[in-house]
């Protein structure tokens, strides 16, 4: 598969406090916010690592959307 890695806005709803600190040193993840028991963050490439730090937590909703880039707005 050649095709061009995308960036994605990933948003995931926890049942407990989510792994903020994993997922923001998750490679490829940039942008992390957190609202209560949701994080919102970008990103590119490959989902593996972000879905490693999401091991062993709950979660109850996970929306990916692409990311708009510099000039599709």
């Amino acid at each position: 598969m050649t095709k061009e890695l995308a960036t994605r806005r990933v948003e995931v709803t926890f049942v407990g406090a989510p792994p903020v600190r994993q997922i923001a040193r998750a490679i490829g993840v940039t942008e992390v916010k957190l609202d209560g028991h949701r994080v919102c963050c970008l990103v590119w490439g490959s989902f593996q690592p972000f879905l490693e730090a999401l091991h062993g937590y709950e979660v109850t909703s996970l929306t990916s959307t692409p990311a708009l880039s510099i000039g599709e707005e």
